[in-house]
């Protein structure tokens, strides 16, 4: 594998790092930057446009994504919930 890392100036001043892509594709995130953001090996990732420039970041999990799309109407007790499941296990 080909990795070609340094860092250059952005517009802003900030050092930006760089990696070469592969001829598969493949691209090295420097050792800080996965440790910073837990991207560790088999972490998936996700890729958008934004204007010109690849927005790399930790994907979601499909469980995660939906975490708080749906919301109880109306909340129960413990023991309300203990009753339910008790009156359906009896049919």
């Amino acid at each position: 594998m080909y990795y070609n890392s340094y860092k250059s100036n952005t517009e802003k001043g900030d050092v930006m790092q760089q990696s070469a892509v592969t001829v598969k594709g493949q691209v090295t995130i420097p050792a800080a930057i996965r440790k910073k953001y837990g991207l560790h090996r088999g972490v998936k990732v996700a890729f958008r446009e934004e204007d010109d420039k690849i927005i790399l970041q930790p994907a979601q999990d499909r469980v995660e994504a939906a975490f708080g799309i749906i919301t109880p109407s109306k909340g129960a007790t413990l023991e309300e919930m203990d009753e339910a499941v008790k009156k359906r296990a009896g049919q």
